[in-house]
């Protein structure tokens, strides 16, 4: 596994939206249908998220992150929407495989939903190949009737 700092910010960028395909069922059991229907919600943007990650869309990020969103790369850097925007335009980040695994969706008043879960990674940056483990917590929160996501933060793992 290699990391170094210019790959782990980009990496951060790239992971603020590279999630799953499929996720679990959060641990807490939803109470009715509509707490359910918020979970799928979820889940369908963490599916797009990753595709977004992995076709280097600017556009997702521009739709789905809010204008007050920070996130906390790997190595502390502080990281904004227009940070992220600007990953996602240039051509020095490249995912090649992003494998989510033990997600779990947490809701929180039917406005509110935290994501936690594990991503493998494997990509290029610069040139340079880079891969590893980490885990990862977004937060999105329901803002005039559509999810954003306010908070990111990703840690490495072994």
């Amino acid at each position: 596994m290699r990391h170094n700092s210019l790959a782990l910010l980009l990496l951060a960028l790239g992971l603020s939206f590279a999630l799953p395909a499929t996720a679990s069922r959060p641990q807490s059991n939803p109470s009715g249908s509509r707490e359910e229907e918020i979970v799928r919600e979820i889940i369908d943007l963490e599916r797009q998220a990753k595709e977004a990650a992995l076709h280097r869309d600017a556009a997702f990020s521009e739709r789905t992150l809010a204008d007050d969103y920070v996130a906390i790369s790997p190595l502390g850097q502080i990281i904004s929407k227009a940070d992220t925007v600007a990953a996602r335009k240039s051509a020095q980040l490249r995912y090649d495989s992003i494998e989510v695994s033990e997600m779990v969706v947490r809701l929180y008043g039917g406005n509110t939903a935290i994501v936690t879960a594990r991503a493998d990674v494997k990509g290029t940056e610069l040139g340079e190949e880079f891969s590893g483990p980490y885990r990862f917590t977004r937060v999105w929160v329901r803002r005039n009737g559509r999810w954003v996501t306010v908070s990111y933060q990703a840690t490495v793992t072994r």
